[in-house]
């Protein structure tokens, strides 16, 4: 288990405003009731407590199934269905859709190995991720992976409600293995996977996926 590089900033804020508060109760809590003290300090400390926990990244060895897309964030399958794509493929596409609440590792990872065929940044809105309009109406991230047999598979950061940033290291053209880390999403959001119609789907509505573990789907 580490703490992830992109989250150092966010618990630095977190921990100095924790204390700032700390130290203002400390110099007036006499001026507030006894039982209260116990109430305030836990909840600073679960805040603080809940951003480091956040930006965890637990140590997985990766699932690898060279037929296989892994799920590429933790979280709730709450979408399967056939879509239009119209950002890259222009055509129909199975569409699953991960939905990733704050209590979930938000490291994303690539699915398939393959060289990267298109990568792109739009920013946008923050509606609830869960939304379905989400996928194109907020800010998102849209990285698209071809595998040796020229399968392409397509993947959607989405940010949320809570989350107010993307971060994406993928650059066209790089080589990327199943399982590698590619970027993270802060504070809560969603993951749409694109696939081919003729993919198997290995999951379903209200399954609990795990990023490097859990197979979304087998590709022909």
């Amino acid at each position: 288990m580490r703490i992830h590089k992109e989250g150092i900033n966010s618990i630095l804020a977190t921990t100095a405003f924790v204390l700032i508060l700390f130290i203002g109760y400390e110099k007036m809590n006499s001026a507030f009731p006894d039982y209260l003290d116990g109430v305030f300090y836990t909840a600073l400390f679960t805040l603080l407590f809940l951003v480091i926990r956040f930006f965890r990244v637990p140590n997985r060895v990766v699932n690898i199934v060279q037929n296989g897309v892994l799920s590429p964030a933790d979280g709730t399958i709450v979408q399967i269905l056939e879509s239009v794509e119209n950002e890259y493929f222009n055509e129909k596409r199975l569409q699953v859709s991960i939905f990733m609440s704050p209590l979930n590792v938000h490291v994303n990872t690539y699915p398939i190995d393959g060289v990267i065929s298109y990568v792109a940044y739009h920013p946008g809105k923050h509606l609830v991720a869960s939304l379905p309009k989400a996928s194109k109406d907020n800010e998102h991230n849209t990285v698209v992976v071809k595998n040796k047999d020229g399968v392409e598979v397509l993947f959607r950061q989405i940010a949320g409600f809570v989350a107010r940033r993307i971060v994406s290291y993928t650059k066209q053209n790089d080589i990327v293995s199943q399982g590698e880390e590619m970027g993270i999403i802060k504070f809560g959001s969603r993951v749409d996977l694109f696939l081919p119609l003729s993919c198997k789907i290995n999951v379903k509505v209200g399954d609990e996926v795990t990023s490097k573990k859990s197979v979304i789907a087998y590709l022909d």
